[in-house]
């Protein structure tokens, strides 16, 4: 039987719920409140459990199109260049976690979501619609649709349906920032290694790159300490910016603090985190991605948890024989919540490895230089091996 299913929020993980939702044979509305599409922020890394879902809802030629496979994951200093460790990439990542590991724009992910969204029969988009928490209820009036089964909250860190969801938890900043930009690939071959994703790391801070547009730019990503900017995931840079930056990157490597210097002007995106709380209302009203469960970027996962939300999802209501949606949003919830516990474990753990000072540094440096890169890539079995219901 089909539903009609209501998604407030076109992003990443929104389109894939939808997309989900409607290759089962439910009725879906889109719902988001920028006129157009756009998606900032330059890039993002596209592990195999996300990668297993996408190629799974038919885009796996265009993804493959899309991404650039890097040679490696390196951990590197930020103050010598050094590589410490690796994990093989490339065929070694297809291979052990049967889906590839790449590297891609934000945008090119969301078009090529968008583009599956809306060749969809079974799904409608609406753009330029002002979303208050007051009046999701009656959304479907506004548009001329049937009232909804299922409305799905997949409109981020400051999402409205959260509102909806009783003792729901709210955004905590998390003190971080990452401030991203993309530098031509030729300024940078003197530091970076234009075919790998490299994460330099250093005390208090930590700098993440990898190719894009065919290896022509490289994707930077700095992390360090800042301040909140208000109710904003994305700002331009300001006047005193950037001194705070080198400040933060003193004592770096001076390739790397001269890329700093000279790089075009950043975004600067202020890190929240949304802690456990409820994601569902009890009824028919549930979070997903950020809303749900925002967390900081150590782990490189938000929008791989964003992608599985929407995906396991739509495959654990397939299972709802009955209207009463409760049961199976409770399902959906816990086994998720475990997931994502878990996730952010792994994000806690690489904060700490990558911003350790002192002994803790040295004895980080030496325990990861022993070992072997079939044995780090192990340690990532639970994380990129994971298949989602159905798969």
């Amino acid at each position: 039987m089909s539903r009609n299913i209501v998604i407030i929020g076109a992003g990443i993980g929104g389109l894939t719920a939808a997309l989900a939702f409607a290759c089962g044979d439910d009725h879906v509305d889109i719902v988001e409140q920028a006129p157009e599409l756009s998606e900032v922020g330059a890039g993002l890394q596209v592990s195999p459990n996300a990668s297993r879902i996408l190629i799974a809802l038919g885009l796996g030629d265009r993804l493959r199109q899309a991404m650039i496979v890097p040679h490696e994951i390196v951990l590197a200093s930020g103050q010598s260049l050094r590589k410490i460790t690796h994990v093989p990439c490339g065929g070694f990542a297809e291979d052990r976690w049967g889906a590839p590991y790449g590297v891609m724009h934000r945008a090119d992910l969301q078009k090529l979501l968008l583009d599956a969204v809306t060749a969809h029969p079974n799904c409608r988009l609406h753009l330029g619609q002002q979303i208050q928490s007051s009046g999701i209820g009656a959304l479907h009036e506004r548009l001329g649709r049937p009232a909804p089964d299922l409305i799905v909250g997949a409109d981020g860190v400051w999402s409205q349906t959260r509102k909806l969801v009783p003792s729901a938890s709210e955004p905590r900043f998390s003190g971080q920032v990452a401030w991203r930009f993309t530098v031509p690939a030729d300024v940078a071959l003197t530091v970076l290694n234009p075919v790998n994703v490299t994460a330099f790391m250093g005390p208090k801070t930590h700098l993440v790159t990898y190719p894009l547009d065919q290896g022509k730019t490289i994707n930077m990503v700095a992390i360090t300490r800042g301040t909140q900017r208000g109710e904003t995931w994305n700002s331009h840079e300001m006047a005193t910016d950037r001194q705070d930056l080198l400040r933060a990157f003193s004592g770096w490597h001076r390739g790397i603090v001269s890329i700093l210097r000279q790089a075009p002007e950043m975004n600067c995106w202020p890190l929240y985190e949304v802690a456990d709380g409820p994601w569902h209302n009890g009824e028919k009203t549930v979070l997903i991605g950020d809303a749900a469960h925002a967390m900081t970027p150590f782990a490189a996962q938000g929008a791989a948890m964003a992608i599985e939300d929407g995906y396991e999802l739509a495959q654990t209501l397939s299972q709802t024989v009955s209207g009463d949606l409760k049961p199976m949003l409770a399902r959906f919830e816990a086994a998720r919540g475990t997931r994502i516990a878990r996730t952010r474990g792994r994000g806690a753990f690489n904060q700490f490895a990558y911003h350790a000072r002192g002994p803790i540094r040295l004895g980080r440096d030496l325990v990861l230089s022993l070992k072997p890169p079939e044995s780090l890539a192990a340690d990532l079995d639970w994380l990129y091996g994971y298949r989602a219901s159905g798969l």
